[in-house]
């Protein structure tokens, strides 16, 4: 019973979720599934499980590979997890990022009204 470890504490203790309670949070919204089925904060987790995290437009898969119950640097991460998310999940939301990147040069300020007017014509009709 003394290596018992929560999954909201886990996430937490592993960098996927800034706070405990926003990793509990995640599990109440469903968003947090260990085979295929979703979990709440207090399920106990071992090692070997893997764990599929949905984070907005990205889905990690990871693997449990040490149960720590302290929050640890972002160095030692990777003994305790194993990232199994595919590439292809990262590349599609780099390509997202890029394709809605608005880039501005730093110090031009604010876009003027005439400016803003051409972007907003660039990026297209607003969808409801």
């Amino acid at each position: 019973m003394a290596d018992d470890l929560r999954i909201d504490k886990w996430l937490w203790a592993v960098r996927i979720y800034k706070t405990r309670t926003m990793a509990g949070e995640a599990c109440r919204a469903g968003k947090i599934k260990i085979d295929g089925i979703a979990v709440k904060p207090s399920r106990i987790i071992k090692p070997e499980d893997i764990i599929t995290v949905s984070l907005g437009p990205l889905t990690r898969t990871v693997r449990v590979k040490a149960l720590i119950h302290n929050r640890v640097s972002a160095k030692l991460v990777p003994d305790s997890l194993e990232d199994l998310t595919p590439a292809e999940e990262y590349e599609r939301i780099k390509f997202m990022q890029e394709l809605n990147a608005e880039r501005r040069d730093r110090g031009t300020g604010r876009p003027t009204k005439k400016e803003r007017r051409l972007i907003d014509r660039l990026k297209g009709p607003e969808k409801p």
